[in-house]
């Protein structure tokens, strides 16, 4: 089984990437400009945080795949502090930061956008499925290994190829039929 290939590398916090993650060449899921600011104002709604704390909040919130950089997070702390959505709180003789009452309502009128973001990491995410997307990938493997072994060994005749991409486009329409639900 293709169990043997599954190498996690201990992340930060504890959290494990799993091994196939960028697989796809898709970028790490990130958040959109914006909506960083509510995710700040909902880090810092039940209790005043330092930066860092902020970073971490999001983080364990995100299930450890999303994590902001301080790049981010300190500006637009500043850029709440201006607004007047947060203000400094000293906590252990440090700078923090508190949620004020006009922050409460910003974040009040764009939950919906705080809600979407963490829903993209829930429980039943694209990870929880590794051993299916594994098995998946090792047919991709198999068929990689199969081209390679019939242009090793000079069977890639031009009417061998149109044979294959006839078969490939039948193989993709049928993906996409399932992938679009047409089809199980």
């Amino acid at each position: 089984m293709w169990m043997a290939h599954q190498h996690h590398r201990q992340g930060r916090a504890g959290f494990r990437r799993p091994w196939w993650a960028g697989a796809m060449d898709e970028p790490a899921p990130r958040a959109e400009r914006g909506e960083i600011r509510y995710l700040v104002l909902d880090a810092i709604r039940e209790q005043p945080r330092h930066g860092y704390e902020v970073i971490q909040h999001i983080e364990q919130r995100a299930r450890g795949t999303y994590r902001p950089s301080p790049g981010v997070i300190y500006p637009t702390l500043q850029m709440l502090e201006e607004l007047g959505h947060a203000r400094v709180a000293e906590t252990e003789g440090r700078k923090a930061y508190a949620i004020t009452e006009e922050g409460r309502g910003e974040l009040e009128r764009n939950a919906r956008a705080v809600d979407d973001f963490y829903q993209r990491f829930e429980e039943d995410s694209f990870e929880t499925h590794a051993e299916d997307f594994a098995e998946l990938m090792w047919r991709v493997a198999r068929l990689v290994k199969t081209f390679k072994r019939g242009a090793r060994q000079g069977r890639m005749s031009p009417e061998v190829m149109r044979g294959i991409r006839t078969v490939l486009d039948d193989a993709l329409s049928g993906i996409e039929e399932v992938l679009n639900g047409k089809r199980r």
